[in-house]
């Protein structure tokens, strides 16, 4: 074989104005699948990072008779349209950092953050990619605080998380000038196909490579085509109006304190996002907000209040936090209930995943993660318990919820099977 060129990694293929970078960029996405026809699945994550007091959690016995804990008591008039489940968790979990399992709840990537780490993609953003362009946003990624997320994409970047209720309506629902529009329509045509006009160059550029770097171009310009048909996509979704809804436009909360209210807020979106079939896929990630939230008889910050030490005082401040967490969750579950379209209840084709990667927060531990698992059309009522010594794969009610939502694949992350309950 003979010598092949060496090649600057600044190199630009460039033709009429248009320059294309190399070598592959990590934003590039595999093409998606196209959703499938009515009435809609959907895929709802909530993570609350900092746990859920144990004790107020689980119930003492499984299957349907279960005696409601003292969290469960506040949402048990949905009883009938959710599931529990006790004793599931990923394994290798323990981090370079005491809480970077909160960075792959929803990926279960092993060993989080130590030397080598690189995150997988998110159940989220599975379904995100099934359901494609589908819906004008393939998914919606929410925080209460910052832009950090739980969401990854198949190379391992997260998707940064949007934490203004107010920029998320007015992205989602609020219609610009037929300028802006226009405008940004035109930015996204301006480069038309790129690759069209590069033939000759990357046809030159390939001739110079190892048989090894003519695939990874291959593959880059396979990625570049897709990202030209995305944008096309884009582009469609902006020349339709953006849905009407009966709703104000909600105000930012400034005050970081007020963890209950940013929750709320968000809540209150998820289904305004799910009626107008705005986007089949939701994450949220209840975050840390490192200050003393506004919750009455509350003086300590949560996350030091989750690291109780078993002193009663600290413990029963924290109950008080986690309380209005699970009665703001009661309120989604009731708006999900009450409010539909064309194919009934929202809740009936909306899967929703609720829980959090810490089993026990005052250590740190990600084992025996408190889980729920509400709507989608699935048996619900009980409490299934996995006995035994060690925890049972997360990541098999992960395949089923994937199943359930008409993704076909038999496998996620850590998984060893679908898991069924019914």
């Amino acid at each position: 074989m003979g010598m092949t060129a060496a090649v600057d990694r600044r190199t630009f293929l460039r033709a009429s104005g248009v320059a294309l970078a190399l070598p592959m960029l990590e934003s590039m996405h595999p093409a998606l699948a196209r959703a499938a026809a009515a009435p809609p699945q959907r895929l709802v994550t909530i993570c609350s990072t900092l746990g859920l007091y144990s004790d107020s959690w689980f119930p003492k016995t499984a299957g349907a008779g279960y005696e409601a804990s003292e969290y469960l008591g506040l949402i048990d008039g949905h009883r009938s349209r959710y599931t529990l489940f006790t004793g599931f968790s990923h394994e290798e979990q323990s981090g370079r950092q005491p809480h970077n399992s909160e960075i792959t709840w929803l990926t279960a990537a092993r060993r989080p953050g130590l030397d080598g780490f690189r995150n997988s993609i998110s159940l989220d953003q599975v379904a995100a990619n099934h359901f494609g362009y589908a819906t004008r946003f393939p998914s919606i990624v929410m925080a209460t605080a910052t832009s950090q997320s739980q969401s990854f994409t198949t190379s391992g970047a997260m998707v940064p998380a949007e934490a203004s209720p107010a920029r998320l309506f007015g992205n989602l629902f609020l219609q610009g000038t037929p300028e802006e529009v226009e405008r940004e329509a035109q930015s996204l045509n301006d480069g038309g196909s790129i690759l069209d006009r590069l033939k000759s160059q990357t046809a030159a550029l390939r001739r110079r490579v190892s048989a090894i770097d003519q695939q990874k171009l291959d593959a880059y310009f396979e990625a570049v085509r897709t990202a030209e048909q995305e944008l096309g996509e884009v582009k469609a979704w902006q020349q339709r109006p953006k849905p009407a809804v009966d709703a104000e436009q909600p105000e930012d909360i400034p005050n970081p304190a007020d963890l209950i209210g940013r929750i709320k807020a968000m809540f209150s979106l998820m289904p305004l996002i799910l009626e107008t079939d705005s986007s089949r896929v939701i994450s949220l990630m209840i975050q840390d907000h490192g200050v003393v939230p506004q919750v009455q008889g509350v003086t300590t910050d949560q996350h030091n209040l989750s690291h109780h030490g078993q002193d009663e005082a600290k413990i029963a401040q924290l109950k008080k936090v986690e309380v209005e967490i699970v009665r703001a969750f009661d309120g989604l579950m009731t708006d999900l209930t009450e409010r539909s379209d064309a194919n009934g209840p929202l809740i009936d084709q909306t899967t929703v995943l609720f829980g959090s990667n810490l089993g026990n927060a005052n250590a740190h531990t990600p084992v025996d993660l408190p889980i729920l698992v509400a709507g989608g059309g699935f048996s619900h009522g009980q409490h299934v318990v996995h006995e035994g010594e060690h925890n049972a794969p997360l990541c098999n009610l992960y395949v089923t919820l994937l199943q359930n939502i008409g993704v076909e694949t038999d496998a996620f992350a850590q998984s060893t099977g679908a898991l069924s309950w019914a």
